[in-house]
């Protein structure tokens, strides 16, 4: 039995149970968060990049309870149902968490305005989880600060790690899971705008198809911009993060199945094991706090054409199953994208599932090119899968990311390998045919003539880390040679 929707947003907020049934469904965690006198949550950028309002989300997992570092500036309140929400507060009811104690004792500190935030993306770390400064830095990719010195920020997070695991309570986690689990779904209306939250996805598709031109949301990660930066405030929103249906990865036949509101975290940590080349490139999505919130589904749907995903599960043959009320239907991937903000999903219909073939995950390297190596934007990604056999490339499927108006495969650059031998010449071939492929353009991330020359030597690095996997080819990151295993 589906249980009744509630019109009032219903949380544990630093232990306490809240309900809020007067937001305006745009409102953000972090307004109400400081409205409420919790101004630790700080609002730097109010678009996700740089941490300063960093806050815990707990919701209940298969594992028990999973704590997720987000960003509080652009989560609509309404995601906070059914969830607890930890804030810097709340970690120090008890006398200072051993974090705060060592961020403090170190001097990790200049002038504070970041600090919170990087305190609760250090407080999220999960019991055992590394605490060395590789770990920590991939931690904190999220957290950008101009002033705090970042070398005892990395020594506090080393020494706070074992008293901070000895402090877990599994039965109090579990307690916290469960009652959070009996949140049911939630439909509220305030001054004409309504949002629905389901639980299940029939009840999810019923809504869909009853609101076609509702926004749907998954993470927030793009819509929460669209609210700080336009103003944006739609009549409808339906919020498919907890979907149960939705939320679910799978192996069937042959093929890696997941739900399109599974978060870049939880694909990351699917796929780590099957292509590392993928997994490096999911460790540079965003940061932390981004991952833990954006979808795979919602990063297909927005139809981006520096989306990171796309370009990687197109070259690794995806499909994608996309639902309507009472139906389904499947297409490949590369067909979703027609143009510039336009994509093959109907009124109605709704992004399901990514099917991902195993053995085009094996055969999968990555490769992103951006101004910084953490939390930025694309300027070109390359994505190429190679089935090779005796020496002579029997398929390839390469697209990219940047280089047009949708992510794309490079037809002219495939051919020019198919059927070949699998050396230099062949690839240097395939290079000077991404002329005929793209046409990209001039942005104030890269211009036309630097993406054509960067597509070209990605085609060329690629090949070095296939044949000579011992040549350094990367400042940083797994290269295709050393992931195959």
């Amino acid at each position: 039995m589906t249980p009744r929707a509630s019109g009032t947003i219903r949380f544990v907020l630093n232990g306490a149970p809240v309900g809020v049934a007067d937001a305006a469904p745009t409102l953000t965690l972090l307004e109400w968060l400081r409205a409420r006198g919790l101004t630790g949550t700080k609002e730097g950028c109010a678009e996700g990049d740089c941490g300063a309002c960093t806050v815990a989300l707990r919701t209940p997992s298969a594992g028990g309870l999973s704590t997720r570092a987000v960003n509080a500036c652009i989560m609509p309140l309404a995601m906070a149902h059914g969830a607890e929400v930890v804030t810097v507060e709340g970690i120090c009811r008890d006398g200072l968490h051993p974090v705060q104690r060592e961020m403090a004792e170190r001097h990790a500190s200049q002038c504070g305005f970041c600090t919170p935030g990087i305190v609760m993306s250090l407080w999220c770390r999960a019991p055992g989880e590394g605490a060395e400064r590789q770990a920590t830095e991939d931690r904190l990719a999220g957290n950008l600060c101009r002033c705090t010195g970042y070398g005892p920020i990395l020594e506090a997070a080393r020494e706070a790690a074992a008293e901070a695991d000895a402090r877990a309570d599994p039965a109090a986690d579990a307690a916290m899971a469960e009652r959070l689990a009996a949140v049911g779904p939630l439909d509220m209306t305030v001054d004409g705008r309504r949002v629905i939250a389901p639980r299940a996805e029939a009840d999810f598709a019923a809504a869909v198809a009853a609101h076609p031109g509702a926004t749907i949301v998954s993470g927030a990660t793009d819509v929460g911009l669209w609210i700080t930066k336009r103003l944006f405030d739609p009549p409808v929103m339906i919020l498919a993060h907890r979907v149960e249906e939705l939320r679910a990865i799978a192996v069937e036949d042959d093929a890696l199945v997941v739900g399109a509101a599974v978060t870049h975290a939880e694909f990351a940590r699917a796929v780590e094991r099957r292509s590392a080349g993928l997994a490096e490139l999911m460790r540079r999505f965003g940061g932390l706090q981004v991952r833990n919130a954006g979808t795979v589904g919602g990063n297909i749907a927005n139809g981006s054409p520096i989306g990171d995903l796309p370009p990687a599960l197109i070259a690794a043959g995806a499909v994608l199953s996309v639902a309507r009320q009472g139906s389904r239907r499947h297409l490949p991937l590369e067909d979703y994208f027609i143009a510039y903000g336009r994509q093959d999903r109907q009124p109605g219909e709704y992004v399901r599932s990514i099917h991902i073939p195993l053995d085009g995950l094996s055969q999968l390297s990555c490769h992103k090119v951006s101004k910084r190596f953490d939390s930025d934007i694309t300027a070109v990604l390359a994505a190429i899968a190679l089935r090779i056999e005796d020496g002579i490339v029997d398929e390839a499927r390469i697209a990219f990311g940047g280089m047009a108006a949708t992510p794309r495969r490079a037809p002219h650059a495939e051919a020019a390998l198919v059927g070949r031998p699998f050396e230099r010449a062949r690839v240097e071939a395939a290079a000077a045919a991404l002329a005929d492929d793209f046409a990209p353009i001039s942005d104030h991330r890269a211009s036309a003539a630097y993406r054509l020359a960067v597509a070209r030597n990605l085609l060329l690095r690629d090949f070095i880390e296939r044949t000579s996997p011992e040549v350094p080819t990367r400042l940083a990151g797994a290269a295709i040679g050393r992931v195959a295993a």
